[in-house]
């Protein structure tokens, strides 16, 4: 199996070119809403850590928020809980698909949770500040607070984009995108 790993900066739109590839997706974020919603392990666990802030089941975002507002290290608290629990559900999901020839990971915290392989296939995402500050202020729970404090946790991106085989511009038109996608694809079928 290939793993071809998406590497890029919060809101550079890693999830949407993860599925123009067209392989079976594994997408942390996604993951993570769902052990929010559906886990009440974690929401024991977080309540547990976090209790002026965590109250109700399912755990509401703007709750984790306002807890990673108040204190830094409530992120560092919050990922003890998550991160496992997200890696679990990768190694079910690389099981599961272990007879296909290709996989995508969409995983923001690839690099920085070294999750990387030799053989893993990097696509960093390049795109423009602008862009993406225009793209995460059209999300419901945007909070630039937030988005700074996330950001401290990634590598810096040049040092991702030095790391990755391959870049993709994403300049957020549809056409351009899928293009770059095809090209990037048809050069990893060729090496495979």
């Amino acid at each position: 199996m290939i793993r071809i790993a998406i590497l890029g900066d919060i809101g550079s739109g890693k999830s949407y070119i993860s599925k123009l590839f067209n392989y079976s997706v594994f997408n942390a974020d996604v993951e993570v809403g769902k052990l929010y919603r559906r886990n009440r392990k974690c929401y024991k666990k977080l309540k547990k850590v976090l209790p002026s802030y965590i109250n109700s089941f399912p755990v509401k975002k703007n709750q984790l928020f306002k807890a990673i507002k108040t204190n830094h290290n409530n992120l560092k608290k919050i990922n003890k809980i998550i991160h496992p629990e997200v890696r679990k559900k990768m190694n079910f999901f690389l099981e599961k698909n272990k007879n296909k020839k290709f996989v995508v990971l969409d995983i923001p915290l690839f690099l920085e949770n070294k999750l990387n392989k030799k053989n893993d296939i990097l696509i960093y995402v390049d795109s423009k500040k602008k862009d993406i500050y225009r793209k995460l202020r059209k999300r419901r729970n945007f909070n630039p607070k937030i988005v700074s404090k996330l950001r401290k946790l990634q590598l810096p991106l040049e040092r991702k984009k030095n790391k990755s085989h391959f870049i993709l511009k994403n300049n957020f038109k549809n056409k351009s995108v899928k293009k770059n996608v095809r090209m990037i694809k048809e050069k990893i079928l060729l090496n495979a």
